[in-house]
Parts: structure tokens; sequence; C-alpha cells
């Protein structure tokens, strides 16, 4: 069970409606801090449809630039837009979760080379107005990385091995032939995290799927095809229930609460995910009549 499944309330607790909204604000304000209330949408539905927690953080909003269809002369168009992804933190649960997952080596680097860039700078100028400036740029980086996964195959220990190379790999910034910020800063780590990653498909193809990683995509195009632009239909109010279903139904809503399979507040929940209620009739439902105790003799 998830953070995001409906829990049963006891004295006291979150509704269903206030732990979700609990839920979503504990996302924008310490996981993902300044995310759209669109792109926590995404996670959330990202989640649910994979059985995750979102408060374990299993998914990164990543800004890339998507092909989003052509323009009037037949060029690609693109736009910034933030995409789900995993992290390699879930492929290692999801290999984990297999029980075949038997550990995965440190990561062997290649002879580190020496690369040359033009960094950008943004530095004062006239009339007060920033400009940006490119100055010469230099930055050490393994060629390669090699990682090594290991996994039960019918009883057995097999190694799953993936070699890739740094210049294959790391996010370009602009057209400066320079690394982004988090390639300059974390040349060694970050080229390990995708190369474990590549392992981890290697062996565990089912488990953890073919959707390349946050640390593999960030501050790069979206490789495969064009993203899918959805429409947000503008949300339609619920109709309020009738008197007379209400009526009808009122007393069978009491035998649920009675008889202990639904609380109120449970029942309430359900029954609004259909319809609107006026304040009138969840009074009645939450106040079902008390049975009459008949004394001995009294009949």
């Amino acid at each position: 069970m998830n953070a995001v499944t409906a829990l049963k309330p006891v004295a006291g607790a979150l509704t269903i409606a206030e732990q979700n909204e609990a839920i979503r604000t504990a996302l924008k304000t310490s996981l993902y801090p300044g995310a759209s209330d669109a792109s926590v949408d995404l996670v959330l539905s990202y989640c649910r449809a994979s059985g995750l927690d979102p408060m374990t953080k299993p998914v990164h909003i990543v800004p890339m630039s998507v092909t989003v269809g052509k323009d009037e002369r037949g060029y690609a168009k693109k736009e910034m837009r933030d995409v789900v992804m995993p992290g390699i933190g879930l492929y290692r649960i999801n290999a984990s979760r297999t029980g075949e997952y038997a550990g995965c080596s440190e990561p062997e680097f290649g002879p580190t080379q020496h690369l040359q860039f033009k960094r950008e700078v943004w530095e004062d100028g006239a009339n007060g107005k920033r400009v940006k400036k490119l100055v010469d740029g230099s930055l050490a980086y393994p060629e390669w990385c090699k990682v090594t996964v290991t996994k039960i195959v019918d009883g057995k220990e097999r190694e799953f091995t993936a070699k890739e190379y740094w210049l294959e790999n790391f996010a370009e910034k602009g057209d400066s032939g320079g690394p982004n910020s988090m390639w300059e800063k974390r040349p060694f780590a970050q080229l390990a995290k995708c190369t474990e990653a590549q392992a981890l498909r290697k062996a565990f193809p089912e488990a953890v799927g073919s959707q390349p990683t946050a640390e593999e995509m960030e501050g790069k195009d979206v490789i495969d095809g064009t993203a899918t632009v959805v429409q947000t239909q503008p949300a339609i109010a619920k109709p309020m229930y009738s008197e007379t279903d209400f009526a009808v139904n009122l007393p069978k809503w009491w035998d649920l609460i009675k008889s202990g399979k639904k609380t109120p507040d449970e029942l309430i929940a359900t029954l609004q995910t259909k319809a609107r209620f006026t304040d009138e009739q969840l009074k009645e439902i939450r106040n079902p009549p008390k049975d009459e105790v008949v004394e001995e003799g009294q009949a």
C-alpha cells in the first residue's frame, strides 16, 4: 500500500481529501520545491499507475526539450516541458524486489581525459545590463566507466556488465560544447549512475524496463519520438444526489455503518466520488438511529 492509497480513518485522522492534499503539499514544498501543480500531478499519476509511494521520491521531474510538431517551414518545433522519469534508486528497488539481485560492483573508470570548451558567464555590461560572454573552460573526465551487476539465475550467480563512454553520455549546455552544471560538477559520479542503469537494464529487463533514468536524460532532448500534448479538460461539477434516491438508500447506508463494515467518513468519501450531498444529508448519514433496547418483561 502506498501513500496515495486511501487509509482507514481513525479518531482525529485526516479524511481522504485532506490526506491527498497533505501529500500534494509535502511534494511541492519538500520533495519537488518549485514544481508546478501540473508537474506534481504527473508524479502522482505515475506513482499510482506503478504502485509506488510518492513520499519516497522514486521519480524525478526533469525539464526537457521535446518535439511537439513542426512549424510552417517543416522544421521540428520544440518546447521545454517537465517530464517524469525514474531515478537510479527506483531501478535498484525494482531489481531488489525480484529476489534475484546479488549486488553491484564499484564503478571502474578508464583513463582521465581533458575537455576544452567555452563556458558561459554573465557579467555586468554597459548601462547596467547583464551580458553573456564565453570564456575558456577545461574539465577532467573519465573516458569510460564499467559496472557489473550480479543476478541469481537458476541458483547460480551471473554477471551483467555495462561499459559507457563519457562523451556519449554527457549533457551539453547550449552550443558551447561544454557540459551542463551537473555533468561539470560530477563528471565521474554522473557517468557511474548512467553505467549502473545500463547494467541493471541488461540484468533485469522486465523489472526496470527500458525507460532511461533521470540521471541519464537530465539536460537532453527527448529521444523517443515526439511528446504527446495532454489537453486538460475543465472540471465538471458532480450532480446533487436526488432526494428520492437518498430516502431509499439511507437505511441501507445506516446498516453498513452499524455493521462496522464502513465508518461514516469512509462511506461519505465513497459516495462523494459520484455526487454531491447537502450538509443536512451528510449529517443524517453520520447519525444513524440507535437501536431501541427492550428490557425483559416489557414486550
